[in-house]
């Protein structure tokens, strides 16, 4: 059987994408932990604005706001990390082989009889197979992994 293995060039660039927001995360939680807290608020007006601030401004309230805002960005980055991660994780874990009489999808076989159902309108355009057999929907997805399209003919004959 020839099993689905993960696209190289996918899990290449979402684990770029989810390494970046990790760094993002650490850069804003740092900055909203350590930095900020640490800074005059005066000096953290004049680095961050690049101007003197106006009189009657209120520093505090300005540092207080500066701060939370870099939480709000580390949370941002955060939860963009692990929805990224997430999905490439769940797309690495996918078990599925084919060969010419059916397949194996979650170590249960399946002849390509079996399928009730495949939506395939977005096969066209975005290589997305959904299977529906034994009453469980299995996407196929041909950026995600490789050997989708050759499954893909062998369940369209």
């Amino acid at each position: 059987m020839t099993k689905l293995k993960l696209n190289k060039e996918y899990a290449r660039r979402h684990g770029a994408v989810a390494l970046l927001m990790c760094a993002l995360f650490v850069w804003f939680a740092y900055d909203g932990l350590v930095v900020y807290p640490r800074t005059p608020a005066r000096e953290l007006y004049v680095s961050i604005e690049n101007a003197e601030p106006p009189p009657g401004c209120d520093l505090e309230a300005f540092k207080t706001q500066k701060t939370r805002t870099q939480y709000l960005f580390a949370a941002l980055a955060a939860l963009a990390a692990l929805v990224v991660g997430g999905r490439l994780a769940r797309a690495a874990r996918l078990d599925v082989a084919f060969d010419d009489k059916g397949f194996a999808w979650d170590g249960r076989a399946y002849a390509y009889r079996d399928i009730e159902h495949v939506d395939d309108r977005a096969w066209k355009k975005k290589g997305i197979s959904v299977v529906t057999v034994g009453g469980r929907r299995l996407t196929l997805d041909s950026w995600h992994h490789t050997g989708v399209p050759e499954m893909h003919a062998k369940f369209m004959v």
